[in-house]
């Protein structure tokens, strides 16, 4: 393959434009995405607090909720400091390997919120579907377990996509990333060699985890929808309802932002790079955002347990 004189071999430094076409309010963004930023970690540690001091809240579904909020904190913590050196501070240069570091972080993340809101529906599934055996199935050290494998699949699947770019594609067309933080196909467009075993690689992470995941939390839900709609009393129908409708909203919120945000980037050539840009950002920040505040509003314990934090 001939590689011309305008490529670079190896840059040591990349920098991020932030949003293209939207630069002059940029700072104004930040400032938007710093306030959801404040209150996603604030809610977040408010949650964790919550759950490690009330003793109550030591089942499988507050321990998936707390590694679900620790995964928020760390999926915003992970573009949200670099994100704002752009917008306010006029600081785009990022190391190239502190870019493939973000770029590990944030995807591994998402991959492990997705598996987390697996867990969470399957613990619905078998409260609901198997409910005096519940406690026998899903053990503190199933749950411990359960947690580690999906951090596990996470890093495992990611890692590869950090590999293979930095073995194959040693040269790049530009050093400049039309983005606002390092993500993995931003970063493989700039190479001027062949990317089509990253990209399918991108692909196959991309469909394995959120398929695997949307398949298997879709069938638990319609065997809670059938075990619900046997009960032969409204109230306990409306009770079972009630214990799922949060997580269903989460979940709704999570893969429909998802599903936007991957098939704009990917078939959306008429859309404008900046919506792209917006709607991967508010991607990754709505869900850490809006997590806590769905979690402490709808779940009474939760609530309670906040009130009774905050009245002592």
């Amino acid at each position: 393959m001939l590689i011309s004189n305008s490529t670079v071999f190896m840059p040591s430094v990349l920098t991020l434009v932030g949003i293209p076409g939207l630069e002059s309010v940029q700072c104004w963004i930040g400032i938007l995405f710093f306030a959801m930023y404040l209150i996603a970690t604030i809610g977040n540690f408010l949650l964790l607090a919550v759950i490690q001091s009330e003793h109550s809240l030591h089942e499988p579904m507050y321990i998936f909720l707390a590694m679900l909020g620790t995964t928020d904190i760390g999926l915003a913590t992970s573009i949200m400091p670099k994100m704002l050196g752009v917008f306010w501070f006029h600081m785009p240069e990022i190391y190239f390997d502190s870019c493939l570091l973000q770029m590990w972080f944030i995807h591994t993340f998402q991959c492990i919120e997705s598996g987390i809101l697996l867990a969470m529906a399957f613990d619905r599934y078998i409260a609901i579907c198997y409910p005096l055996r519940h406690a026998t199935i899903l053990t503190f050290q199933l749950v411990i377990q359960i947690g580690t494998a999906v951090t596990l699949r996470a890093a495992a699947l990611v890692t590869p996509c950090l590999i293979l770019i930095k073995s194959r594609l040693k040269f790049y067309h530009t050093t400049v990333i039309s983005h606002s933080y390092c993500e993995h196909m931003a970063i493989v467009k700039l190479a001027a060699g062949n990317i089509w075993i990253n990209k399918i690689y991108g692909l196959f992470v991309a469909f394995t985890v959120g398929g695997f995941d949307i398949i298997f939390i879709t069938l638990s839900y319609i065997q809670i929808l059938t075990t619900v709609l046997r009960l032969p009393q409204k109230e306990a129908r409306f009770k079972a309802f009630d214990t799922c409708i949060t997580h269903v909203c989460v979940f709704l919120q999570f893969y429909l932002l998802a599903f936007f945000s991957f098939f704009t980037h990917r078939f959306g050539s008429h859309i404008p790079p900046y919506i792209h840009i917006l709607f991967s950002s508010v991607y990754l920040l709505v869900p850490p955002f809006l997590n806590p505040l769905v979690y402490g509003l709808k779940t009474r314990q939760i609530r309670s347990h906040v009130v009774k934090m905050f009245n002592v």
